[in-house]
C-alpha cells in the first residue's frame, strides 16, 4: 500500500521503511519552536534534564505574542527567552528589532522547508504544510524535552484528501477555501487527521493562499494540513531554504480515510459567525 505525504515524512524521520496510521513512533526533528508564551514553561522542562541543547541551528525561539511587553510580567517572559537564546546560541532567535509574527518569519526566513518535520508549542505550527513539510503543535514538556534530544514522537494521523478542482474567482483566497472546508467538516471533522490537499485546483493557490490554509488547519482539529510541492512551492522555498530538501509527493495508491472535493469556481467569499471557525455563511446572505 502506498503512503500519502504525511507518512512519507514521518517515516523518513524515524528511519524506517515505511508507517501507516495508528502506529507509534519516534522521529528526529529537523526545527523546534516556542514562543514567549509557550519557551519559558518548555525552558523550565529542559533544565531539569540537565543536557545541553541537542543543536542551537535547529531551535526558533520568537517572542511575538506579548512583545513589545504589556506590563512587567510579559517583559519576564521575554528576558527568560533572551537568556536561554544567549546562553545556547540559538541561531534563529528572532527579538524586537527583527520581530514578527513566528508562523510568518519560519517560512519566509527559509528556516522550514519541503520534506521537513517541524514541531512547535504553539497550535497553529501546522502553518508549515504549505511548503510541503509536516509540522504540528505541542505541548511545552514535548518541547522542552526535544530542544534536549531532537526527537519527538507520533501517532501516525488518518488522512482526509482534500481535492481542489475549478478556477478560483478573482476575489476568493485561501481563507474563504478553508473556511469552506471547516463548515463543510466541522471543527472536530479532521481530529488527529492529516489533511492533504491534492487537484489541478491546487496551482490556482499562491504561497499566501496556501500558508493561510495550512494554518487554519487545527481549526478543523487537524493533526496538520499539507500541499504538494509544484512550481510554486519551488519558486518560494529556491534561494531561501538554505539546507538540503526533499520534497514528498503522495503516491498514488496512497489511503485516505475521507475524501472531500471542493471546486474553487463555485466559492463565494465567506466569513464565519460566532463562536466557532465552523459557523461558516457566505458574506452575501448578511443582512
Amino acid at each position: 500500500m502506498g503512503m500519502n505525504m504525511t507518512e512519507k515524512i514521518l517515516a523518513r524521520h524515524a528511519g524506517l521503511e515505511s508507517v501507516s496510521a495508528g502506529q507509534l513512533i519516534f522521529c528526529k526533528l529537523d526545527m523546534v519552536l516556542a514562543n514567549d508564551v509557550t519557551a519559558p514553561p518548555a525552558i523550565k522542562e529542559f533544565e531539569k534534564i540537565g543536557k545541553p541543547v541537542f543543536d542551537n541551528t535547529k531551535i526558533a525561539l520568537v517572542p511575538d505574542h506579548f512583545t513589545p511587553n504589556k506590563d512587567i510580567k510579559a517583559a519576564g517572559l521575554a528576558k527568560t527567552v533572551r537568556e536561554f537564546a544567549k546562553k545556547h546560541q540559538i541561531k534563529n532567535y528572532f527579538e524586537i528589532g527583527r520581530v514578527g509574527i513566528e508562523h510568518v518569519i519560519l517560512p519566509e526566513k527559509g528556516i522550514v522547508g519541503p520534506g521537513m518535520l517541524t514541531i512547535g508549542a504553539d497550535s497553529h505550527t501546522c502553518t508549515y504544510g504549505a511548503v510541503n513539510g509536516f509540522s504540528t503543535g505541542v505541548g511545552s514538556t514535548d518541547l522542552g524535552v526535544a530542544m534536549a534530544t531532537g526527537e519527538a514522537w507520533f501517532k501516525v494521523p488518518k488522512a482526509i484528501k482534500v481535492v481542489l478542482t475549478g478556477k478560483k474567482p478573482k476575489y476568493i483566497c485561501g481563507k474563504d477555501v478553508i473556511l469552506t472546508l471547516i463548515g463543510m467538516i466541522g471543527v472536530d471533522g479532521a481530529l488527529y487527521k492529516a489533511i492533504e490537499f491534492a487537484g489541478e485546483g491546487v496551482a490556482e493557490l499562491t504561497m499566501t493562499d496556501r500558508l493561510t490554509i495550512s494554518n487554519m488547519a487545527i481549526e478543523a482539529g487537524g493533526k496538520n494540513g499539507i500541499f504538494p510541492f509544484d512550481e510554486i512551492t519551488r519558486e518560494y522555498v529556491e534561494g531561501r531554504v538554505q539546507q538540503p530538501y526533499e520534497p514528498v509527493a503522495a503516491d498514488e495508491d496512497a489511503e485516505y480515510e475521507q475524501v472531500v472535493e471542493i471546486d474553487l469556481s463555485k466559492l463565494t467569499p465567506v466569513v464565519a459567525f460566532p463562536h466557532l471557525p465552523g459557523n461558516t455563511h457566505p458574506v452575501s446572505e448578511i443582512g
